[in-house]
C-alpha cells in the first residue's frame, strides 16, 4: 500500500471522536453527501421532466415529417407519392393541410390552428389515449367531425352535449375578391365537434383536427398540402427511413424526426440542465471550503508528525500526497453515501411514486425520475476534482512543517 495514502486513512479513521478536527471532517464528509444526494435528485427528476415533455410531443409530432424547403405548402404527384408508399419501412402517409383560421361557437371566437388530416391518421390511434372527453371521431359517413383542445373548448364554452350549436370556421378567400360584403370576403364552414383531448397547454389552446376534404375546402387548397406524416413500421430503423425520403424527394423537401421537428425545445432543455449543474457545482465549490478548513486544521494539529516523517525521511511530494489523499478519502466517502442514498431516493420514487405533483393530468400524478448513469458520473468526477483542488492549498502548508525544533 502507498505509504503517503496509509498515513492519510489513518487519519481519516482516527479514533478521537471528540476531536474538534474530527468533528469537522465528520461534518465535511455529510456536507459532501448532502450535495451529492441533491445534485443526483434534481439532475434525474429533470432527466424525467425532460424525457416526459419529450413523450408530450413525439405523442402529438409523427416519426417522420416531410415539409417543403421553401413556401408553405406542396403538390405531389400521384407517381411520387406510390413511391413514398413503396419504401421499406414505410407503414402509414397521412397527408396534412395545417393552417391559422377563425372558429366561432356561439358568441365566442378564437383563432386557431386548423389541422386537417386523412383518414388513415385516425387508423394510427396515436391521440386516442389523450381524449378525455367524446371519441377521436373524423368522420362517420358523409358527416364531418372535429376534435378540439381542451383549452379551444374551454375558451369557447363549448359543450359537446349541445347538437344545436355546430363550430363555425372562417378562412380569407384567395384572389381578389370584389365585394364590400364582409360575409363575401372569407369562407365558411361549419362542422360538428366530437371530442376534446388533453396533451399540454401548446397543443390544447391551439388545436382544432378536422378532415383533410374540409381542410381543402376552407382553404381552398384543392390538391395541395403542407406536410406530409409518415408512421415507419414497427422495429425499422427511423434514421433509414429518413435517408431513402431525402434521396427520394431531393432538395426541394425538407425531412425531419422527431427531434428535429422540435429541435428548440430540446436545445432549451439541455441548456438549462447544464445551468442547473452549473448552480450545484457552485454549491460543491462552496462545500469544498470546509474541507479546506478541514485539512488546514489538520496539517496544524499534525505539525510533529509531519516533522517525524521529515526526519524518516519522507519527501515534500510524499507530505503533500497524505493530505491530498485524505481530501479524497472526505470527498470519495462522502460522495458514495449520497450516491447511494440518491439512487434508493430515486428507485423509491420510481417504484411507488411517493412525491406527488398536487395536480391532476391526463397521463402522470408523481414526479417522473429518469436514472442515467453518466449523471451519476459527472456529479462523482466534478465533486473530486473541485475537492482536490482545495485539498492542494493545505497539502503545500502542510511541507513547511520540516523545522526539527518541532520534536523537542
Amino acid at each position: 500500500m502507498n505509504t503517503s495514502f496509509f498515513i492519510a486513512s489513518r487519519y481519516f479513521k482516527s479514533k478521537k471522536k471528540n476531536s474538534f478536527i474530527s468533528m469537522i471532517s465528520m461534518f465535511s464528509m455529510f456536507e459532501v453527501a448532502v450535495v451529492t444526494m441533491a445534485l443526483v435528485i434534481v439532475l434525474s427528476v429533470y432527466n424525467g421532466m425532460s424525457e416526459m415533455i419529450k413523450d408530450l410531443y413525439n405523442t402529438f409530432d409523427p416519426e417522420l415529417k416531410v415539409v417543403p424547403a421553401h413556401g408553405k405548402s406542396f403538390e405531389l404527384d400521384s407517381l411520387t407519392m406510390q413511391q413514398i408508399h413503396a419504401l421499406q419501412g414505410v407503414s402509414v402517409v397521412t397527408e396534412v393541410i395545417e393552417d391559422n383560421a377563425f372558429v366561432r361557437y356561439r358568441n365566442a371566437q378564437v383563432v386557431v390552428t386548423m389541422k386537417g388530416v386523412s383518414d388513415n391518421y385516425v387508423d394510427q390511434h396515436r391521440l386516442d389515449s389523450m381524449v378525455v372527453e367524446g371519441s377521436f371521431k373524423l368522420q362517420d359517413g358523409h358527416k364531418n367531425y372535429a376534435v378540439i383542445g381542451r383549452g379551444v373548448r374551454n375558451v369557447l364554452s363549448l359543450s359537446l352535449k349541445n347538437d344545436f350549436y355546430p363550430l363555425q370556421f372562417f378562412y380569407p378567400k384567395r384572389g381578389k375578391v370584389n365585394s364590400i360584403d364582409p360575409t363575401k370576403l372569407t369562407n365558411r364552414l361549419i362542422i360538428a365537434p366530437a371530442g376534446v383531448f388533453a396533451i399540454e397547454r401548446k397543443f390544447d389552446y391551439n388545436y382544432v383536427f378536422v378532415p383533410l376534404n374540409f381542410a381543402a375546402n376552407l382553404l381552398e387548397y384543392g390538391k395541395r398540402r403542407t406536410a406530409l406524416e409518415i408512421q415507419v413500421v414497427p422495429k425499422r430503423a427511423v434514421p433509414d427511413v429518413e435517408q431513402a425520403l431525402k434521396k427520394l424527394l431531393g432538395k426541394d423537401f425538407i425531412v425531419q424526426n422527431q427531434d428535429e421537428q422540435h429541435a428548440e425545445m430540446i436545445r432549451v432543455l439541455k441548456l438549462e440542465k447544464f445551468f442547473v449543474f452549473l448552480a450545484f457545482a457552485f454549491i460543491i465549490a462552496v462545500a469544498s471550503f470546509t474541507i479546506l478548513f478541514t485539512l488546514s486544521m489538520l496539517a496544524i494539529e499534525k505539525k510533529k508528525d509531519i516533522a517525524v516523517l521529515y526526519t524518516l525521511g519522507a519527501t515534500r511530494d510524499e507530505i503533500k500526497k497524505i493530505f491530498l489523499f485524505e481530501g479524497m478519502l472526505i470527498a470519495v466517502t462522502g460522495a458514495v453515501i449520497g450516491l447511494v442514498l440518491g439512487y434508493g431516493i430515486l428507485y423509491m420514487q420510481e417504484t411507488y411514486g411517493l412525491i406527488k405533483m398536487g395536480m391532476q393530468t391526463a397521463i402522470f400524478d408523481a414526479y417522473p425520475v429518469k436514472i442515467i448513469w453518466s449523471d451519476f458520473f459527472m456529479v462523482a468526477s466534478s465533486l473530486i476534482g473541485i475537492t482536490v483542488l482545495a485539498s492542494y492549498r493545505p497539502a503545500v502548508m502542510a511541507t513547511k512543517y520540516d523545522d526539527n525544533r518541532l520534536l523537542q
